[in-house]
């Protein structure tokens, strides 16, 4: 498969990847600002926005191939498209995508950002810093019945708490589908990767500089989440952003920007 992948500004080359559901353009408001210093790569991930499945995309992607599997398909797309030594920055399951792709292929990743991100999205009995397992599968129950009125539900709770949240939820909306419907078998498996895959315990053999951007009012990934990174991996800062949710590149824009580029130039 081919991956969109737009492309622009000029400097040291910065990846920026989506979370479950979005496409690249969820980037709009901050490569304009971020392409004066970064050359920017803004991806859609397999199976979203512009980067379509092929037949044989979509027999290996099927519903029995999830979890670790699904995430380490995406690394292997990406890895295969775009020359290192590469800064990369994920959002949400993005995050866990640059987690593993750091992992993976250390030679191509140069530093790191993590934003609203999580080494594992699921809750369980030592990890308090999740969603609801119960809230994961209804979430997959829903999406059989329409996966854009899920989709939709699921940006309400990407806003929630946050400052503007209304025209936050209102620009996500419009947004949604401007690169096209994302295929059901791609949100099948990013549904997996959220329930299923806990990247914990890599994150001690993860060296490279890393940058984690938390919300304060996010509900889907707490701070906590990034506080605990910051403790497990060798060489992390956090940086929270008050008054923000699990969107701070749209609501607190130049906040966001000026971290990242204050970290990628440091």
């Amino acid at each position: 498969m081919n991956l969109y992948i737009s492309q622009s500004g000029k400097g040291a080359p910065l990846v920026l990847i989506h979370g479950w559901g979005m496409h690249g353009g969820i980037w709009d408001n901050v490569v304009p600002q971020l392409s004066r210093t970064f050359c920017v790569h803004c991806v859609d991930l397999p199976g979203h926005g512009l980067s379509r499945y092929s037949s044989s995309d979509l027999l290996k992607n099927s519903e029995e191939m999830m979890g670790i599997d699904q995430l380490d398909d995406m690394v292997d797309e990406l890895s295969n498209q775009l020359d290192g030594p590469l800064n990369i920055c994920g959002w949400s399951l993005g995050g866990l995508v640059a987690l593993r792709w750091a992992k993976r292929f250390p030679l191509q990743v140069q530093r790191l950002v993590l934003v609203a991100s999580t080494p594992c999205f699921a809750e369980g009995q030592d990890w308090k810093f999740g969603m609801d397992k119960e809230t994961l599968q209804q979430f997959a129950t829903e999406l059989e019945q329409s996966h854009v009125a899920t989709l939709r539900r699921f940006l309400a709770l990407q806003v929630r708490g946050s400052l503007n949240e209304r025209e936050l939820l209102s620009e996500l909306r419009i947004g949604l589908l401007s690169h096209g419907e994302p295929d059901i078998n791609a949100l099948r498996g990013g549904l997996g990767i959220l329930r299923d895959v806990d990247l914990r315990g890599e994150l001690a053999a993860i060296h490279q500089p890393t940058l984690l951007i938390a919300g304060e009012r996010d509900k889907l990934t707490p701070p906590e989440a990034s506080f605990y990174m910051a403790q497990a991996m060798p060489d992390a800062r956090c940086a929270e952003i008050a008054g923000a949710a699990h969107t701070p590149f749209l609501s607190h824009t130049e906040i966001f920007v000026q971290k990242i580029t204050d970290f990628l130039h440091g």
